[in-house]
């Protein structure tokens, strides 16, 4: 480590820190890259195993449920073990969900492939996090987590629009074999760069749980399971859109992935900017500018010129991450561990409401463009939990502690 390492850990060089950084990034590429690359497939799959694109929508909320349920779970099961030999199982695991999904004979076998591939999904992030965390100085944790987590918005820039342009050329199974094989690199490089005998503080999952149960956090988690639903009920049924209301070739499909990522790049760093000058309530501001987004979205789908620009507007909700993120820092208070998996859980939540609520919409007769009036609903449901937060807070005398508390604390 660096000279502010914490004190009895190993020292490592700063090119070891980044190396280990680097592989652990490398696994949230993967990750990424798998959980998303099915939106933009979704005809392709629709296609090939004879069922509707709504019923595609379900298999992304499938995965979706499996990281709500192994994120706590896999995290409090997994406590006890070094983190090193844990990333390693944890990424085994979500290679062996994806190489089955590329196997699936029939939609039902895709679903509870995905729904397996998910379960590992929020407990490698929260553990990649506290190893971010313990490699350099408490007021650097943040910057070194977010590090880690560039691996996903890469994959959502860069990894999405690859696995869509491979599955249109080979088949939506290639997809799913390349998020498989990514993974299975990723535990070569923690193996390779992750040292085997760091000292480790031990973990106590019954105190974590105890510490996290508590208002302030389960209503962070709410605003974050209902608030970001809208922006995934538009993207997951993206493609569909595109093809049948703008009428566009699916080579433009990836574009307007890519068009999503970039706005998820400037989301996420607009959001951690609103946050240092108006921290609790920058989540307000972002739930009204997602509302808004969200209402002109269905207006801007008849022209690919001005659907484009919308895409990347839907892509700035991420907004909303580091906001909610930082603040259930702030208030898990010795949850930090649980709280770090919790939280992907809860965004994934969202990932599973958006495409049901949206499928049911369009299953209705509404048309494609309905998700965008889906979503703002579930927009303004999140600004409304958000000020039941607030005002417990206020009532509570309670002031955001700085945000200098890393995730991975524990």
């Amino acid at each position: 480590m660096t000279e502010h390492a914490p004190a009895g850990a190993p020292q490592l060089s700063a090119r070891a820190v980044l190396l280990i950084e680097l592989a652990l990034a490398m696994g949230g590429f993967g990750i990424g890259t798998g959980e998303f690359a099915i939106m933009g497939l979704m005809p392709n799959v629709a296609q090939d195993l004879n069922v509707s694109e709504p019923q595609v929508g379900h298999v992304i909320s499938a995965y979706a449920l499996g990281v709500v349920v192994g994120a706590p779970l896999l995290a409090i099961l997994g406590a006890r073990l070094p983190r090193r030999i844990l990333l390693m199982l944890l990424m085994l695991f979500f290679a062996a969900g994806n190489f089955a999904s590329a196997l699936a004979t029939d939609y039902h076998a895709l679903m509870l492939n995905r729904f397996i591939a998910g379960l590992p999904h929020g407990a490698y992030f929260g553990v990649a996090s506290l190893v971010a965390a313990s490699m350099v100085a408490p007021d650097k944790r943040a910057n070194a987590v977010s590090r880690v987590m560039l691996g996903l918005t890469v994959a959502i820039l860069i990894g999405n629009p690859l696995a869509t342009w491979l599955g249109q050329w080979l088949s939506w199974r290639a997809a799913f074999a390349l998020v498989g094989a990514i993974a299975l690199l990723t535990v070569a490089l923690v193996f390779i760069h992750l040292p085997a005998s760091r000292q480790e503080e031990p973990s106590n999952p019954m105190r974590e749980i105890r510490a996290f149960n508590q208002p302030q956090v389960w209503l962070a988690l709410a605003i974050s399971s209902i608030g970001f639903a809208g922006m995934f009920c538009v993207f997951s049924y993206l493609a569909p859109t595109l093809l049948e209301v703008t009428r566009v070739h699916e080579a433009w499909i990836p574009f307007a992935l890519a068009a999503f990522g970039l706005g998820t790049i400037v989301g996420n760093m607009a959001g951690g900017w609103l946050f240092d000058r108006l921290k609790f309530k920058s989540v307000a501001l972002v739930l009204l500018w997602s509302t808004a987004v969200l209402l002109l979205f269905p207006l801007s789908v008849h022209s690919i010129w001005s659907v484009l620009p919308a895409v990347f507007a839907v892509g700035t909700m991420v907004a909303l991450a580091p906001p909610l993120q930082t603040h259930l820092m702030d208030v898990a208070a010795e949850a930090q561990t649980l709280a770090a998996a919790s939280n992907h859980a809860a965004f994934n939540i969202a990932n599973a409401l958006g495409p049901w609520l949206g499928g049911l919409a369009i299953s209705a007769g509404l048309g494609w463009t309905v998700t965008g009036y889906v979503g703002a609903v579930t927009a303004v449901l999140g600004l409304l939990i958000f000020l039941q937060a607030w005002k417990l807070q206020s009532g509570a005398g309670q002031t955001a502690e700085p945000a200098g508390q890393a995730v991975a604390e524990g």
